[in-house]
């Protein structure tokens, strides 16, 4: 476990990629690269483990995003075992020898699983995989640490008393976001590709802040963990990477049918991404989601991803919708969701949790049969709502987060733009209210604001053809053109 740092920088300090092929340039190369690179000899995983594991004793001193990992050498002895398979001409998977970081709310045999939470930390390793995480290690991934989120994901932003704060690669001032924290160690180079898990944004708004990509994927896509969760389409789990390419190329290991995974059971995997189509693109567009509070250093980044987009041919067409009752819907789930889980123990011992997720748990046991009837009538009418739209559009297109990272030392954003919010995911709409409509949601880079920090777009596709999104998202991010800065951490 690291601690929270204290060394800080600022913004403006971002370099751009480079395609350099020395030891410590691996950790720059992109995931589709590497599994190639390994594949044929001309890096070995070990090699790469050891490059990761330099750039993490180099950096996250000051990020604090790996809350456990595997001591160096056990890594370095699974990277051999990964070069004799190798060399034995062994069948090889999509991502055969590649460092992978699990996100601190799922178990990862032989590694402990906090959530975040007092009430969990105390706990030793664990005996089995979920599995999203057996497929990545049939896959070939090697899975090496865990990454830190706050309490049970609750937020979007990372913090928690067991692990401290996640900070921003680009800015250790500010926050990288949540709840999955990991995106801060693909932005910062520590890693290569790490997973996430998304309710109400956590894919999306650390994807923005650290200038990655995260992907929502439709459900049942990625097989959910066990419990009464694995039932609910509303939290699903997806691929963080750099490029929309190598998103791809983690989700094809991740996916695809769990006899004990009911929203699992008969999906095929997916395919890695093909050359770049050159059809035409349309896109519905709106900057504000139906009214909500935009920063002003948003909003204008994000006209000027529109004014390059559309110069380079795109066809953009504003697109209101009516998300009445959307809000409440989402927070009706969300809520029964952690009372669901966790049942009154909140309640009953609220000294264990954070003062925000006792006050979730207290209000979802509370809920009547009428309010989730309700909620669940109205995420199936956002659904069709969304399913006609883009009959006749490529994606939805919608800002990735309302502001720029904000402080890390502040729990959640409490204000934009003269606007109040009084609980934690008020300021969280941007995202919350695209989650039941169901389709994935791709959340990519996009632009610098005034700032020197991130902004990014989020894009929602056609249902079930998440792969289709990230080609398109692909083709946007060549358009666009910032996927290859990287932060000034040195």
């Amino acid at each position: 476990m690291t601690t929270t740092p204290s060394t800080t920088s600022g913004p403006g300090t971002a370099s751009p990629d480079t395609s350099a092929s020395g030891p410590s340039e691996l950790i720059w190369w992109s995931a589709t690269r590497l599994r190639d690179a390994v594949a044929a000899g001309e890096i070995t995983a070990v090699e790469l483990m050891s490059a990761c594991y330099d750039r993490i004793d180099a950096t996250d001193d000051r990020i604090n995003v790996i809350v456990h990992r595997m001591p160096r050498q056990e890594a370095i002895a699974l990277a051999e075992e990964a070069d004799r398979v190798r060399a034995a001409g062994g069948p090889l998977g999509p991502l055969h020898g590649i460092p992978v970081a699990i996100k601190d709310l799922v178990d990862v045999a032989g590694m402990p699983t906090s959530r975040g939470s007092r009430a969990f930390a105390g706990r030793g390793p664990r005996e089995t995989d979920v599995p999203h995480v057996r497929k990545l290690r049939e896959a070939g991934a090697l899975i090496v640490a865990k990454t830190n989120s706050p309490e049970f994901g609750v937020g979007t932003v990372t913090w928690n008393d067991v692990h401290g704060i996640t900070r921003n690669p680009y800015d250790t001032t500010r926050h990288a976001g949540g709840s999955t924290g990991g995106a801060a160690a693909v932005a910062a180079g520590m890693l290569p590709l790490v997973d996430g898990s998304d309710s109400g944004g956590s894919l999306r708004y650390p994807a923005s802040f650290c200038n990655v990509v995260g992907l929502r994927t439709t459900p049942g896509l990625v097989p959910a963990a066990s419990g009464p969760g694995a039932w609910e389409p509303h939290s699903v789990n997806g691929p963080v990477a750099r490029t929309c390419r190598d998103a791809a190329l983690m989700l094809s290991a991740m996916t695809g049918t769990d006899e004990l995974t009911p929203l699992g059971h008969g999906l095929g995997a997916t395919a890695e991404l093909g050359t770049p189509r050159d059809t035409p693109i349309r896109l519905a567009w709106s900057e504000d989601l139906g009214g909500l509070p935009v920063s002003t250093e948003v909003r204008e980044a994000f006209r000027s991803v529109r004014r390059t987009l559309e110069a380079a041919g795109v066809d953009v067409v504003d697109v209101d919708l009516d998300f009445t009752g959307v809000d409440r819907a989402w927070q009706t789930i969300e809520m029964f969701g952690w009372f669901s889980l966790l049942g009154r123990d909140p309640v009953e011992h609220p000294e264990k949790y954070r003062d925000d997720f006792v006050t979730n748990v207290t209000e979802a046991a509370a809920y009547s049969t009428t309010e989730l009837v309700e909620a669940q009538r109205r995420r199936y009418e956002l659904f069709q709502e969304f399913a006609g739209l883009l009959r006749d559009f490529d994606a939805f297109v919608c800002p990735g987060a309302p502001v720029t990272a904000p402080p890390a030392e502040v729990p959640w954003v409490a204000e934009i733009e003269g606007t109040a919010f009084g609980r934690y995911f008020e300021w969280q709409r941007l995202a919350c209210r695209l989650v039941p409509s169901q389709h994935p949601v791709l959340a990519m880079p996009a632009a610098f604001g005034a700032s020197g920090l991130p902004v990014g777009i989020q894009l929602v596709g056609r249902y079930g053809r998440d792969v289709e999104l990230l080609a398109l998202g692909e083709r946007l991010e060549l358009i666009l053109g910032v996927a290859g800065v990287r932060p000034g951490l040195g």
